[in-house]
């Protein structure tokens, strides 16, 4: 089964690979620039967590902060790849940092101060990335600052003109 679902990934790879590049010419040189962290990071990371479950039977828990920052790293680089959008998805490194020490907090001595970096990278790596996909579903759909200008404007006098209501309760 384990041939099966390494056999199921790569074609699942090669198939993304010819959807995203129609009609550009396939070389090894084309694949290994695209697929490098599939190929190369990736297994590094999956290797790592290999290592504590199996080879040191959940006893050497540091091997988990290298294993999670390469594969989430190796995750977010292959997406980076693929669709070119390096610039939205930066802020998944620190997320990766924060997701290797999570995983040592989860699987080692549970130390509670592993958390507040957790905690720090993990929140400043969200909000980048909320910011920026905001910032980007904002300018591709609205035509950016001149559309949030005209909304503010037309909330600022919906206010202004609106009588106000007595409520009672």
């Amino acid at each position: 089964m384990e041939k099966r679902a390494f056999l199921g990934v790569i074609l699942i790879l090669v198939g993304i690979f010819l959807f995203t590049n129609r009609g550009s010419v396939m070389d090894p040189g084309t694949v290994f620039g695209i697929f490098w962290p599939s190929l190369f990071v990736i297994p590094l990371g999956i290797l790592f967590h290999w290592m504590y479950f199996f080879a040191t039977h959940r006893r050497g828990s540091g091997l988990l902060i290298p294993g999670g920052i390469l594969l989430l790293g190796g995750v977010i680089c292959q997406i980076s790849m693929l669709f070119d959008i390096w610039s939205y998805m930066w802020p998944g490194f620190p997320l990766a940092v924060a997701f290797g020490l999570l995983e040592f907090y989860w699987f080692g001595g549970r130390n509670k101060w592993i958390l507040v970096p957790v905690f720090i990278l993990g929140s400043v790596s969200l909000t980048f990335f909320t910011i920026f996909t905001l910032g980007s579903i904002i300018n591709f759909n609205f035509m950016g600052q001149s559309s949030i200008a005209i909304v503010l404007i037309v909330v600022g006098l919906v206010i202004m003109f609106s009588k106000k209501q007595k409520r009672e309760f």
